[in-house]
Formats: structure tokens, C-alpha cells, sequence
């Protein structure tokens, strides 16, 4: 019997769930797998870092899923502190290097999964690799933020970049006792959402006493004689900092994708087939933060650096390579987020990307809360509905709020996934009891304001 060889670039959720789910289709006397991991650690949640550096998290390990050894266990050649340097397509392998011998090895393989994720955006500032200057992509990374964190002896932290890492950082540079500024380019707090539901973002750090700065284009980290770490600088600002952490956001890692002639996106992902295969190559594969998916509500392609995505692909690529059948159809842009008791919350399309594929819609915004009022301690949320003009077809939702916000978003992503209207919602059989909802769910409400909307446009 030939044995047929997997390599897989990447060991954490994409590249391990792939090796791991092909494993269980095919023993090691049908496929031997080998999978590549220049960091120290595998199969970990990188979503969790900012608990972990606040404190909720109390250990590094805990957001371990499985170790190399357990991996290997499973008859996977995990080789960890091994990065891959190059694919050679046309010859069916990859060449890898040991980072502390410099030796490089080639390896060849029958089929090949990149799931290389996601690296973070760092612009060539002046004193970006200052000492005190921290990004949090790596469990490395958070070890090293949580170690700066205790040894400095000031407690002013400056977060550069308001999108999901840049408020989940601030909380937990709250949480240990920091003064944080949060510096952002956009007009509003999480760029995800409209600008309107970004002030709701706004207004709510600031009562948690975060200064949050809108505009702030930074040109500069400066630092002192030796080298640390003591300042932020904008165009017109300057802002004192102990310590100081990177929240701009990713982009996907494909320079070894590029290099290789494979198929990459606008957003620079790669591209694939909904088996996740890489387009035009039979035997090559592709999933987690360095592929573009397709966004089911606005038809096209998007980068979504999400684990819940990456887990989903892994297993989809697994199927495929051990024999069986699996498909990812696409996402609608879910995601949720918080800030110590503020949760946000958005799935859809917001305004500025409706207007971008050419929909016209309707808005509907209300305020409600997440108990019946008569109970104690209802949250307040906000919910903002986009709906199409005609059709009346749901295109997006947003919510911010207190204690039960956030993951009422679901039933608007499944809504979005099966293409309901907005007034076919309305008659969503939702759970009511006064503990967890006031007789009209906070969506609905939103849903019927949007059918209003959409009859009144029309």
C-alpha cells in the first residue's frame, strides 16, 4: 500500500484541526502527516491573550487546547520551532529551517495545507521596536506583556488602535491597575460598526475611565536614553507611556503563498474553492486568517480573522484530504467582543458596506433591555437593523449593551444565513421569561421598526 505524505504549515487552529480530523479518516499506514510550527506552542487560543493579561485567565495553559506531545501522540509529526522558508509547487515540497542551527531540510508532500494565520499590522514607525512596545498575536507575547506589566514601575499604558484587540487590551490594562489612553485613527471606537453605534463604544470607556482619542494619526513612539519606551506622538499630541501595546489589527500571513505563485485575494488572502481547496491547485489546501472567505449576505470576498472560522476550516480541509466530503458556503461577519461589562456586538453588513456592493436599505434603530423592566437589574442595549429597500431582506445587525447584549446577535445571524426578511423575523418563536427577555425580544423590536422603515421607503 502507498502511503500518501500531508504537510501542513501552521500548528495552531486551521493546521491542527486539518492534521487532527485527517488522522481520524486515515491511519498512519494510509497517510503519514508532518506539520510545521515556528513558535513555541500549539494549538492555542490566541482570543483569549487579553483575559489572560487581565486576569480572568489565571494561567498561560488553560488556553492551550492540545500540546505538540499530544499531537504526536495521534501519529503527527508536529515539529515544533520550525518555520517554513519556502513552497516549491512544481517539485511538491516545502523547504524549513531550524531557527537555532540555521540547517534547512526540504520536504516533500502529496498534498499540502497552508494555514500559516494572520500577522499583525506594524507600521515602520519611529521606535516601533523600542523596549516597552508590545504586541499580543502569540502566547510569547502575552508572557512578555504580562512580565513588562510587573516590572514597570509606572502605570500608564497607551493603546494604539480601537478595534477588537485595542478595547479588549484596555480592559485588561484596567484591570491591573493602569491609567490607558486609547489612541484611534478612525472617527469612532470600533470601526466594525457604524460610526453611531461606535459612540455608543465611545461614550461607555470613557464613563470605565478610559481616554479614548478619536483622529489620532501616530507618527512616532519615543523613548528615553536607554531606550525604553516613555511617549506616544501624533500630529498633534503627545501621550506619556510606561508600556504600550499594538491594537491595529491583522493581515494575512501569505508572503510564502505569494512567493509561490499561488492565488491570493484583495485583501491578500488566499483564495479558495468552498472545499477549501486553493484555487487552480489540486492538491494544496488553504484555511484560517490567510484566506478570504465569501460573505454570504454581500456576494463577495473578505478577510475574517476569527478561530470559530479557523476550527470550521480545519475540519472541512481534513474531511477532504482523509477521504471524505466537506464544504465551508461562507460567513456573514459575526463577532462579538466586550469591554468590562460593556458588550458589543455586530453580524452583517454595516452602512458603508451596503452602499459599497450597491443595496439600498433602511435603518432602524431602538433602545431596549434584556429582562422584562419589572426585574431586577435589566440591561440596557441598543440595536441597530439594516434591511434592503423592497425586499425588505435583512443585510445587518449591530448591538451594544450591558449584560445580555451580546449574543443575541445569533438569531440575527441565522436569520442573515437563511435570508429572512425583516418581517418574517417578527414572527421568530423566541424564548421568553422575565430573567432573560421582556415579552418582545430586543431584535424583534428592532425588526419591526425595520419593516415600518422598508414599508415607508417604499
Amino acid at each position: 500500500m502507498t502511503v500518501e505524505r500531508l504537510v501542513v504549515i501552521g500548528g495552531d487552529a486551521a493546521g491542527m484541526s486539518a492534521a487532527s480530523q485527517a488522522r481520524r479518516l486515515k491511519g498512519p499506514d494510509e497517510l503519514e502527516i508532518v506539520a510545521f510550527e515556528r513558535g513555541h506552542f500549539s494549538s492555542f487560543s490566541a482570543c483569549g491573550i487579553p483575559y489572560w493579561v487581565g486576569g480572568q485567565v489565571p494561567e498561560r495553559d488553560a488556553l492551550i487546547a492540545r500540546t505538540p506531545g499530544e499531537h504526536r501522540e495521534r501519529a503527527i509529526d508536529l515539529r515544533m520551532r520550525t518555520e517554513v522558508t519556502e513552497i516549491d509547487v512544481a517539485g511538491g515540497r516545502v523547504r524549513s529551517r531550524d531557527p537555532e542551527t540555521g540547517g534547512e531540510t526540504w520536504t516533500g508532500y502529496d498534498k499540502l495545507v497552508v494555514a500559516t494565520g494572520a500577522r499583525p499590522v506594524r507600521p515602520p514607525l519611529p521606535g516601533i521596536d523600542a523596549a516597552g512596545v508590545h504586541g499580543v498575536q502569540t502566547l510569547d507575547d502575552g508572557q512578555a506583556l504580562l512580565t513588562a506589566l510587573t516590572a514597570t514601575a509606572g502605570r500608564r499604558a497607551v493603546v494604539i488602535g480601537a478595534g477588537y484587540i485595542g478595547v479588549e487590551m484596555a480592559e485588561a490594562l484596567l484591570n491591573r491597575g493602569f491609567e490607558v489612553t486609547v489612541l484611534n485613527r478612525g472617527e469612532q471606537p470600533m470601526a466594525t460598526l457604524d460610526p453611531d453605534m461606535g459612540r455608543l463604544v465611545h461614550t461607555a470607556m470613557d464613563g470605565l475611565g478610559i481616554t479614548t482619542v478619536n483622529g489620532a494619526r501616530v507618527t512616532a513612539i519615543r523613548t528615553d536614553a536607554d531606550g525604553r519606551v516613555r511617549a506616544v506622538a501624533t500630529g498633534d499630541a503627545e501621550y506619556p507611556a510606561d508600556v504600550v501595546v499594538l491594537g491595529m489589527g491583522v493581515e494575512p500571513e501569505t508572503a510564502l503563498a505569494r512567493e509561490a505563485g499561488l492565488p491570493l485575494g484583495v485583501y491578500g488572502g488566499l483564495l479558495t474553492d468552498l472545499s477549501m481547496r486553493v484555487r487552480g491547485h489540486g492538491n494544496i489546501w488553504a484555511g484560517g486568517d490567510c484566506v478570504e472567505v465569501l460573505d454570504l449576505v454581500s456576494g463577495r470576498e473578505r478577510h475574517v480573522p476569527l478561530g470559530t472560522h479557523a476550527n470550521k476550516h480545519g475540519q472541512v480541509i481534513g474531511a477532504n484530504v482523509g477521504g471524505g466530503y466537506g464544504t465551508f458556503p461562507g460567513v456573514v461577519g459575526t463577532a462579538v467582543s466586550k469591554v468590562c461589562d460593556l458588550e458589543i456586538a455586530r453580524t452583517g453588513l454595516r452602512e458603508k458596506d451596503a452602499a459599497a456592493v450597491g443595496l439600498r436599505y433602511v435603518t432602524a434603530v431602538i433602545e431596549s433591555t434584556s429582562r422584562a423592566g419589572y426585574y431586577p437589574e435589566p440591561g440596557v442595549m441598543t440595536v441597530k437593523m439594516l434591511a434592503e429597500r423592497r425586499s425588505g431582506r435583512l443585510l445587518g445587525v449591530q448591538i451594544v449593551g450591558r449584560e445580555g447584549a451580546a449574543k443575541r446577535v445569533d438569531v440575527a445571524a441565522v436569520a442573515l444565513t437563511a435570508g429572512m426578511t425583516v418581517e418574517q423575523m417578527t414572527a421568530l418563536d423566541l424564548g421568553y421569561a422575565p430573567p432573560f427577555s421582556p415579552v418582545w425580544d430586543p431584535v424583534l423590536v428592532a425588526a419591526r421598526k425595520a419593516v415600518a422603515a422598508v414599508r415607508a421607503a417604499d
